[in-house]
């Protein structure tokens, strides 16, 4: 089979043939047929993701496609179903073995696209939103960096859960994206008063924030009483510093979120939260936006639409 493998840290990954993979116990292997690219692809080929895998690896986090065989002990899901499953990596390849309890199968209304599209992205927003913060309708939500995958799935859920949304993002063409997903306001990231304009508007309830820098601490300056900052990523660059003296004089709370550690300490609030988005994905309800779909040698110029910020949405991989 064909693979997209990182032999080394640092250097390009590069498409191989590998052995066909042959599942383990408790594993099934699948026959895949879209694989979503995220900023984390970008963090392991660095060395800088907080999972390190052994190398040589096949990168891609989450993917969908048709089970194709299954290993010891395992019963289901049956050969031929198609589901959607998640890891820390493997996805893009040809063929790749995971946990059966990842799988989840899919209504035959949901494409294979859109179920690689929506796990980490939609899974992370609603994890940090309803389970994390406890979003409530009504309440004001900022979301930042607002037309990347995990922001724009943000805006969705939260437009979903009753929220007020606000959006930011840099340009009005990604603006669009985000008001196009349901924000009722969007806000260029680029502002010179970003937390007076926020003020303006109403003030925040819940902050959910991809970007880190500026954007957080105008978002701190601008939260009511009893705020909520989730804390998702720092793709600026800049990890912010929270004074704790406004924590306390407002009583603020700022709340971290690693969506993959769930897989670990937690696996079923992770499971229970996908389950709940694919009813949302099967009813209309969600719209993975995906910017650019390429075939699997194509890869590293989706990595590259990632890297230079010019994919809006999810980019898809369909081997």
């Amino acid at each position: 089979m064909r693979a997209f493998r990182l032999r080394e840290t640092g250097l390009a990954p590069d498409l191989t043939e590998d052995p066909l993979p042959e599942p383990g116990p408790g594993e099934i292997r699948l026959r895949i047929a879209a694989c979503a690219l995220n900023f984390a692809d970008l963090l392991m080929i660095q060395g800088r993701y907080q999972e390190r895998p052994p190398l040589p690896l096949t990168l891609g986090m989450e993917v969908a496609g048709i089970v194709d065989a299954l290993g010891e002990g395992v019963s289901g899901p049956a050969p031929g179903t198609r589901v959607a499953a998640f890891g820390s990596c493997g996805g893009l390849a040809e063929f790749g073995c995971w946990p059966a309890g990842r799988c989840l199968p899919l209504p035959d209304s949901v494409s294979f696209r859109d179920a690689a599209a929506f796990q980490i992205a939609y899974g992370t927003g609603h994890l940090a939103l309803d389970h994390r913060a406890r979003l409530q309708p009504g309440e004001r939500l900022l979301v930042t960096g607002a037309a990347g995958g995990v922001g724009l799935a943000a805006v969705e859920i939260g437009r979903r859960m009753g929220a007020h949304v606000i959006a930011t993002a840099r340009g009005e063409e990604r603006l669009a994206v985000a008001r196009a997903a349901g924000a009722h306001e969007a806000i260029d990231s680029e502002t010179e008063d970003l937390k007076g304009v926020l003020k303006a508007l109403g003030g925040i309830d819940v902050t959910y924030d991809t970007v880190g820098g500026a954007g957080f601490d105008a978002a701190l300056r601008a939260s009511r009483p009893e705020g909520r900052l989730l804390a998702i990523g720092f793709a600026g660059g800049d990890v912010p510093q929270v004074p704790a003296n406004l924590l306390l004089v407002k009583n603020l709370s700022v709340i971290g979120l690693y969506w993959g550690g769930y897989m670990t300490f937690a696996p079923q609030v992770l499971i229970r939260s996908l389950e709940t988005l694919l009813g949302w994905l099967a009813d209309g309800s969600l719209r993975p936006h995906v910017s650019h779909e390429l075939p699997l040698e194509r890869a590293a110029e989706g990595l590259e639409l990632l890297r230079t910020r010019q994919a809006t949405g999810k980019v898809v991989i369909t081997p």
